[in-house]
């Protein structure tokens, strides 16, 4: 290995985030926005680019209009270094068929990975909140002497059902010596019985290596073409499998709170109570870490604005996110997170909710505990979140755990 690898990064932005429905009826999972500003898939590119690596290529497919649009206007960088972000659809290059898995994605764009000649290649999913620096996990990779290498997070053992969970080689911790997909029972690590490793679904990989098996998966029989289900087991069956454990990356900045903080958002229920991570007094997950931080473009606008200040109108929201142009107008906004242009009329109330871009909650409009996608409107003295009953019957999402979700561009009129 050279003393300064050629790092090429891939991300899997592919997902069509079916159990994220009504969010990604018109956009992939990766594009789906959050934490007011933000898109899902500027996570890992800011990961990426924080730690040097600047040669990205975004693996998308399923609506990726606007992720491809975000990318584009985004993540721009200056030719003049070699340095690029550049999304690439699938291209049905070794048959009539889209991507059959997360290998297969790679294996059918593996000309770029030649053209680009690499000596590593760092492999991330694009759906995940989280920061990490991902050239510690290259530089244990390459000390490891291993062919591939997972990155896994520390869960409890009890919820190992719902992860690909990582059994460690007791007397060579780094090393996989083998790779479960979401068993019923396993074992616990060497130094904490009543924990796991759970995939991460990030990857470093040789080249060759990476080359070799992806060939060999291509033609297999029982395959589901996936890189945690197919190609991990592969490399730890051959002993050329290492393992990143996440909870020893440091980032500048963090602190004990938002060390190795890691969430899958796949679901609503996920989603949401990520976002309310935000807003805790001393949030789980800190978007105010400047030594490590997460970038996005969130236009031209003003600052967001404040008015009325009657003693039965007063403008005011309280252990909130609020983005740029934002007006509440004599509303009440308690617990939430107001993305970019949002409208909060007088007496109007919001509490424990996510609002997309452009919605408007008229006067007297109660909002509770509920998640609104782009330009809804909810006319005067319109409820979302108040009565499940009401909220199925107009087609709303709710799920179990009470969360209601109104899909783009819903005009909601009681």
């Amino acid at each position: 290995m050279a003393k300064n690898p050629k790092i090429l990064s891939i991300v899997l932005a592919g997902g069509e985030g079916t159990r994220l429905m009504p969010l990604t009826r018109d956009r992939a999972k990766p594009a789906v926005p959050f934490g007011g500003v933000y898109r899902l898939i500027d996570f890992p590119l800011s990961n990426l680019v924080n730690s040097g690596y600047r040669q990205v290529v975004v693996l998308t497919q399923y609506k990726s209009h606007s992720l491809d649009r975000h990318i584009s206007q985004v993540w721009r960088f200056s030719p003049l270094l070699g340095s690029y972000v550049s999304p690439v659809p699938a291209q049905q290059r070794l048959g009539k068929h889209w991507y059959l898995g997360s290998a297969d994605a790679i294996y059918q764009t593996i000309n770029i990975i030649e053209d680009v000649q690499p000596d590593i290649v760092v492999i991330v999913g694009a759906d995940h909140v989280y920061r990490m620096d991902f050239e510690q996990m290259v530089q244990q990779h390459i000390e490891s002497g291993a062919e591939f290498t997972v990155a896994g997070i520390r869960q409890p053992i009890e919820q190992s059902n719902q992860f690909g969970v990582i059994g460690v080689d007791p007397e060579h911790p780094n090393m996989i010596k083998n790779f479960q997909e979401k068993p019923t029972t396993t074992t616990g690590l060497p130094d904490n019985p009543n924990q796991i490793l759970a995939s991460m679904g990030n990857y470093v990989a040789n080249t060759k290596a990476l080359f070799e098996a992806l060939a060999l998966d291509e033609k297999a029989a029982d395959t589901k073409h996936d890189m945690g289900g197919d190609i991990a087991p592969y490399f730890a069956s051959r002993n050329e499998a290492g393992v990143y454990d996440f909870n020893s990356n440091e980032i500048p900045g963090s602190t004990a709170t938002d060390h190795a903080y890691w969430r899958d958002v796949g679901t609503i229920k996920q989603f949401y109570d990520a976002h309310m991570d935000l807003i805790a007094y001393v949030p789980e997950f800190n978007l105010y870490n400047q030594d490590w931080p997460i970038y996005t473009m969130s236009g031209n606008l003003p600052p967001a604005k404040f008015v009325h200040a009657g003693r039965d109108r007063l403008g005011h929201a309280t252990d909130s996110i609020v983005s740029p142009g934002v007006i509440v107008s004599g509303g009440e906004v308690h617990h939430s997170v107001l993305s970019p242009n949002v409208r909060i009329h007088s007496w109007a109330q919001i509490v424990d909710s996510v609002l997309f871009d452009g919605v408007v909650i008229n006067r007297r409009a109660r909002v509770y505990k509920a998640i609104l996608d782009k330009n809804v409107v909810l006319t005067e003295n319109s409820t979302v979140g108040i009565d499940t009953e009401h909220d199925l019957a107009r087609g709303f999402t709710v799920t179990p755990d009470g969360i209601t979700v109104v899909p783009k561009n819903t005009i909601v009129d009681d």
